[in-house]
């Protein structure tokens, strides 16, 4: 019965599905935007690493080709003469070789101080002549001095400009002049605060005492970095930049104003000669904004990515759950149509889903064997009928057994007792049978309490090595009279060495009489043969020996020889009636010989034909069991009429 808050599988399939795969999605989208991301700042700290070693090393080999050139034009003869004419023309020739930042070129006359010719209006300090010395390695680099001429008032592009100065020596090696040139250390274009985020590839050039060399911002340049919004972090930059010099390209990220940014930045010896030993640290700035610049682009095709893929999810989902539903919903119509016992055809095995196909072969399968089902206990309803109705008789012969022994019990002792004997010798007769049906009633209760005892499973044994010869001895004997009062020829074939056995010795005994007792009493007429054999062996099992009693009896029709080893079943209630006993003997011997580790069964070709009864048990002394069928003597008792 369906009930409320239930929903269909198809339903529950497809909110499924769409839940599972949404979320996953959306990660998976997630997860790639933030790999691109990654990918995109990664490759950004490569360019930005790439740009910082390129003007590093612009920077310096800007300032070693100025220092080259300066270095060999104060060797050249026109330098040298002190010409105005000469100098002018050669100072304009040099200039034009020497880059676009190149701003002026001077020689100045050291006695006054006054420029002999200059390519500008601009005129610069004095310079001691003492810091060169008149003794001088004349293509040393080291006699180019290197001053600074800062000017934050100019654009960007001219804030930090250096002023070289060379000795010129006449013929006589005497310093007589020194050559100027003013040159641009850094050219780019000078930016607003507010346009930050525009701002591509910037160049910061710091010293080392945090003085602001060159930057984008005008109004920073001057400045020192203990007035920037976050000192601790430049000054941190510094100290790393010039400990771990020769480390290589160090990353940075900060933000300023709200906008983030990112720095690769490398250190490079100051090139001003009062600063010998100091570092100028080289940063190439640029926007993260910059970095990420087609990551908008990436979003809007990841956008459209997800809205594709979740239609697409949608309708494979859709279809997904109509195939899967399908299938399900006509088993579910074949389910109900059995529940309610109307008459259906074989369930369709055509399915495209290999499972199914195995789910309706199992539910055709299941539907046999529940018909088998029904039929079995159908029969075993039959059974059980049959079985209350053996049990009935089983209690009507039961109670006409126990009758029997009790009213001769009582009449015998009756009589004793009513002093109706005539002699001592009749009293001792009427005692005897009085005994004699005590222990016939005491053997009826005893199989009744033993039955009793194994349905309810507190039957135990007391297992022991036993002398099976020597048990069926004693059984034999015990036996012996009442095959002689029939006339009945007895065959016994002895074995030379004895069988070694594990049981219950009371309990074997007690199998083994009832047994050999069923063959003498169903035997009018021929004989009774005991033997014992070795079974042969099998990798599965271990070595047994089998007792084998036949006789030349009444025999048992083979359709009811199954029943015998049930209890209160007899095979012919008649002919328990006949011969007397409760039905119980072969039962109770099933159950004894099967907790002994053993079997036992019954055969017989028909009526009047004989009965056969093989009881196997397990052997444990194999030293003293030869593996031969057959015993080397055999025993025979004749007839009673036939005793000497």
């Amino acid at each position: 019965m369906v009930k409320l808050n239930q929903s269909s599988f198809r339903r529950i399939l497809l909110s499924r599905i769409l839940l599972l795969s949404v979320p996953v999605l959306l990660i998976g989208e997630a997860i790639a935007f933030r790999k691109v991301r990654s990918s995109l700042l990664e490759t950004s700290r490569l360019h930005i690493n790439v740009n910082a070693i390129r003007k590093s090393e612009q920077i310096s080999t800007q300032i070693t080709t100025m220092q080259t050139k300066m270095l060999l034009a104060s060797q050249t003869t026109a330098l040298k003469s002190g010409s105005p004419l000469a100098v002018k023309e050669f100072l304009t020739k040099l200039k034009l070789q020497l880059p676009n930042n190149t701003q002026c070129l001077q020689l100045v006359n050291l006695a006054d101080n006054r420029p002999i010719t200059s390519t500008c209006d601009r005129r610069y300090p004095a310079i001691q002549p003492k810091i060169w010395s008149q003794q001088v390695d004349l293509f040393n680099l080291k006699n180019i001095q290197i001053q600074s001429v800062f000017a934050p008032t100019l654009p960007a592009n001219q804030q930090m400009q250096l002023l070289l100065s060379a000795p010129v020596y006449d013929e006589t090696m005497k310093l007589r002049y020194v050559l100027k040139m003013q040159s641009i250390l850094s050219s780019q274009t000078a930016i607003r605060e507010s346009d930050l985020k525009a701002m591509a590839d910037a160049t910061v050039v710091i010293a080392e005492n945090g003085t602001i060399i060159v930057h984008p911002l005008v109004e920073r340049v001057g400045k020192n970095i203990s007035q920037e919004p976050n000192p601790t972090l430049w000054k941190q930059t510094i100290g790393k930049a010039i400990a771990q010099q020769d480390d290589g390209l160090k990353n940075l990220s900060f933000t300023h104003n709200g906008v983030p940014l990112l720095a690769s930045y490398r250190a490079i010896p100051s090139p001003i000669t009062a600063e010998q030993g100091k570092s100028w640290i080289i940063l190439s700035v640029t926007p993260q904004s910059s970095a990420l610049l087609g990551l908008e682009e990436i979003k809007l095709i990841l956008f459209l990515l997800t809205l594709s893929l979740l239609g697409a999810s949608l309708l494979t989902a859709l279809h997904l759950a109509r195939e899967l539903a399908e299938p399900l919903e006509q088993l579910r119509d074949y389910a109900l149509k059995l529940q309610n016992h109307h008459e259906v055809k074989r369930m369709p095995h055509n399915f495209k889903i290999k499972e199914f196909n195995q789910l309706a072969a199992a539910l055709d399968l299941m539907v046999e064997r529940l018909k088998m089902s029904a039929e079995e206990l159908e029969i075993a309803w039959q059974e059980a009928k049959a079985a209350n109705e053996s049990k009935s008789n089983f209690l009507a012969t039961t109670s006409h057994e126990l009758r029997n022994p009790l009213n001769a019990i009582i009449n015998c002792i009756r009589l004793v007792r009513d002093d109706c004997c005539d002699d001592l010798q009749e009293e001792t007769e009427f005692l005897e049978r009085a005994e004699d049906a005590a222990i016939h009633l005491l053997g009826i209760i005893n199989d009744l309490l033993d039955i009793a005892k194994i349905e309810s499973g507190k039957l135990s044994l007391v297992m022991e090595e036993v002398d099976l010869d020597q048990v069926l001895q004693e059984v034999i004997s015990l036996q012996a009279i009442h095959i002689q009062q029939k006339n009945l020829q007895l065959i016994v074939f002895d074995r030379a060495k004895p069988t070694i056995v594990k049981g219950d010795r009371s309990k074997l005994k007690q199998v083994l009489i009832n047994v050999i007792g069923n063959a003498v009493k169903f035997t009018e007429t021929g004989s009774i043969t005991i033997k014992t054999q070795i079974e042969p062996q099998t990798s599965n099992s271990s070595l047994r020996v089998a007792i084998i009693v036949e006789d030349t009896g009444i025999g048992i029709e083979p359709s009811q020889q199954h029943k015998l080893f049930r209890p209160f079943v007899m095979a012919d209630g008649t002919t328990t009636r006949k011969f007397g006993g409760t039905g119980l003997g072969l039962a109770i011997s099933k159950n004894l010989v099967e907790l002994m580790g053993g079997n036992i069964m019954l055969c017989s070709a028909g009526i009047d034909q004989g009965t056969t009864v093989v009881i196997s048990l397990p052997i444990v002394n194999l030293e003293l069991t030869p593996l031969s069928i057959l015993g080397t003597s055999l025993v025979a008792i004749p007839p009673a009429g036939s005793m000497p």
